[in-house]
């Protein structure tokens, strides 16, 4: 039988290829031999039984076969939290936590109502409902794929104040009762263009769900519809808040008129413009 310790640098040596395969090892073997992280590091001599070793081989094949390590572990780290997550679900992106920083920067930690567009694995609608319990927040999404996650992310966080929703956009919320009510609308939307899918790692394409990612021939496609059909939901006052892609803010910040107030771009640590908000006038 292999110990820990050598089942790891096996890993990592089979993993040189990657960024990170160190990380990647380590992430692997405790999922396969399921045993608490901090394991490794204070008994790396323990004996792993053959089974274990068996299924640590079997992930690091899928690894180098291209599978997503996120689908490989069953989550990811978002916002300091962790989340299940899945083939046919989006992996949370950590510049993806800035549109979460924006929401508690405009936020008046009050009783507010929140829409998540296309909630995914629910990662921004947890993390939201973590740090604003007094908030609502109506999380939705095309997939039910990605809805059961969300579901499964928002009972592990014990986050009770979030409801779900099967819409493809607003298709589902088009009632009078959901309008002019809400205090944000949020979403990580599709925003790559078809060129820029065709250029993507197979890793993203083999295995991440496309209508996700893809907003269209040019990229912008569900942003432009989406600017003007959230408007009707929010309060006087109320917040959209989005990412965008690299280099699309000045097209993006031209979709707004002047129905929109304080228009403004934030961007995510490597100075790039990722996140778009604007005030309902």
């Amino acid at each position: 039988m292999n110990t820990l310790h050598e089942l790891f640098k096996k890993g990592e040596a089979t993993l040189c290829s990657f960024s990170r395969p160190d990380l990647e090892a380590r992430l692997l073997l405790l999922k396969a031999v399921s045993l608490p992280s901090e394991v490794i590091y204070a008994d790396p001599g323990r004996l792993v039984p053959p089974k274990r070793a068996e299924a640590y081989d079997r992930l690091l094949a899928r690894r180098l076969a291209g599978e997503p390590l996120a689908y490989l572990t069953g989550e990811k780290e978002f916002w300091s939290l962790f989340f299940r997550t899945g083939p046919g679900v989006l992996i949370p992106r950590p510049e993806t936590e800035l549109i979460v920083e924006t929401v508690l920067r405009l936020s008046t930690r009050g009783k507010e109502r929140i829409i998540d567009l296309g909630t995914g694995s629910g990662n921004i609608a947890v993390s939201l409902a973590i740090e604003l319990p007094k908030a609502q927040i109506l999380a939705s999404d095309i997939s039910l794929r990605a809805l059961r996650k969300a579901r499964v992310n928002a009972l592990r966080h014990q986050a009770s104040n979030i409801s779900l929703v099967h819409s493809r956009g607003f298709a589902s919320l088009k009632k009078d009762a959901w309008r002019d009510r809400f205090d944000f609308v949020v979403s990580n939307p599709p925003y790559i263009s078809l060129a820029e899918w065709e250029a993507l790692p197979a890793e993203i394409k083999l295995h991440e769900p496309r209508r996700a990612l893809v907003g269209g021939k040019i990229g912008l496609e569900f942003i432009h519809k989406m600017i003007p059909a959230a408007r009707p939901f929010l309060k006087q006052g109320g917040h959209l808040v989005i990412e965008i892609g690299f280099g699309q803010k000045d097209k993006v910040l031209s979709f707004f008129d002047e129905s929109w107030k304080n228009v403004g771009v934030e961007n995510d640590l490597a100075g790039i413009p990722r996140v778009v908000a604007a005030r309902r006038g």
